[in-house]
């Protein structure tokens, strides 16, 4: 088939007052220059692209977040002639790929948008006959194996038979900034790629905690990164580095033991906060799971985060692992999670599961966290 151009549509955006829909828009034709290397046109709530690259825009296409669905389309003169012309060089197209034979039940659907001398019925019963000339397929408008969408806007037309789903969301780089607590595991990248879909730009900050975990660690958190990049064309994601072996020593050894794993996450948090305001920053982003492991109980929740003052953001906070990892899947981070890091060898073999408020509290000063917090941040890496 020989397709015109791409058309792409958005969801929620169109529901925003216009000046945000003109800025979302700007920002969504500016990730998807990023992402390929096209032309692009926006008018009346679509999307034209004209890839230089066929298929590669059509690949690529589904790692841009803001694209609900899009097709590839052959577009036309709007009128009674050329449309006709048009039609029956498409089908027979459909034909020559096996998707229509007299056999194949088949709908019109046609949408107008502008002013004509014809309503859209009209329109798609023509089309349909043009159709039925070509090739001697029945009419099924409830229940169609195949359906040719005819979309007739102002002075052009366009036709195809695919809507190829997007990853939705907003685009890109219109909610602002978070950092992302990053580890090697399922869940960290998950709930990051979960944030770049609500439109936030992601800062990686990854904690390399040697002795107690080996170089695999932060390699598979490197490739993690990489393949969540691929989503973030427009605006790439920012590494950033803690080493953070000493703070886990002094956690395991000057406070109680069993309180490791909760002063862990409890560093983690303050040390997000301190980036998150260095690098203006709005949200702390985490892979925590209600229950799943010691540190995500409710009451170490709330210990964990007591202290820190911006927003703790946990989108995958209601849902199981199963769930978590169809997400891991889909996005192409599973099979990297999946490399054996050697875990961490700071977890004690009794966590606390249950971490009274107060008690944490004394763990922190028992241990001296701030100082181990500002000695740690001081040698933050950048890896970008």
């Amino acid at each position: 088939m020989n397709y015109d151009l791409i058309l792409a549509r958005y969801g929620e955006i169109g529901v925003k007052s216009s000046k945000i829909r003109a800025r979302f828009e700007k920002r969504l034709v500016k990730n998807i220059k990023a992402t390929l290397e096209c032309k692009v046109e926006r008018n009346q709530g679509r999307i034209y692209i004209h890839p230089k690259n066929f298929d590669e825009g059509i690949e690529k296409l589904n790692h841009v977040f803001g694209v609900v669905s899009y097709s590839p389309v052959v577009s036309t003169k709007t009128n009674y002639e050329d449309i006709e012309k048009t039609l029956v060089n498409y089908v027979k197209g459909l034909i020559k790929e096996n998707l229509i034979d007299e056999n194949t039940k088949f709908a019109i659907k046609c949408r107008r948008v502008g002013k004509h001398d014809f309503s859209s019925q009209e329109m798609g019963a023509y089309c349909g006959k043009v159709v039925r000339d070509v090739v001697s397929a029945p009419v099924d408008l409830t229940n169609p194996e195949l359906t040719i969408f005819v979309e007739v806007r102002g002075e052009d037309t366009y036709i195809f038979h695919e809507k190829i789903k997007g990853p939705g969301g907003l685009p890109l780089g219109t909610q602002g900034k978070v950092v992302a607590l990053i580890s090697s595991g399922i869940d960290s990248p998950v709930a990051a790629y979960l944030m770049m879909k609500r439109g936030c730009e992601v800062i990686a900050l990854h904690f390399n905690n040697d002795p107690f975990s080996g170089p695999k660690v932060t390699e598979n958190f490197n490739l993690l990164v990489d393949q969540l990049n691929t989503y973030a064309k427009g605006l790439p994601i920012k590494k950033r580095v803690v080493d953070y072996g000493e703070y886990l020593q002094a956690a395991k050894t000057k406070a109680p033991e069993r309180m490791t794993c909760v002063l862990c996450k409890s560093g983690m948090y303050k040390i997000a906060e301190k980036l998150a305001t260095e690098l203006g920053a709005n949200a702390i982003v985490d892979g925590s799971s209600v229950g799943q492991v010691a540190s995500q109980t409710l009451p170490n929740i709330l210990a964990t985060r007591y202290g820190v003052d911006i927003p703790i953001l946990s989108p995958l906070i209601g849902l199981d692992k199963d769930e978590i990892t169809a997400i891991a899947k889909d996005i192409g981070t599973f099979k990297i999670s999946e490399i054996d890091d050697g875990g961490c060898s700071a977890v004690p073999r009794y966590p606390q599961t249950h971490a009274d408020l107060d008690f944490s509290k004394k763990a922190c000063e028992d241990m001296n966290q701030d100082e181990y917090i500002e000695k740690a941040f001081e040698n933050i890496r950048r890896l970008d």
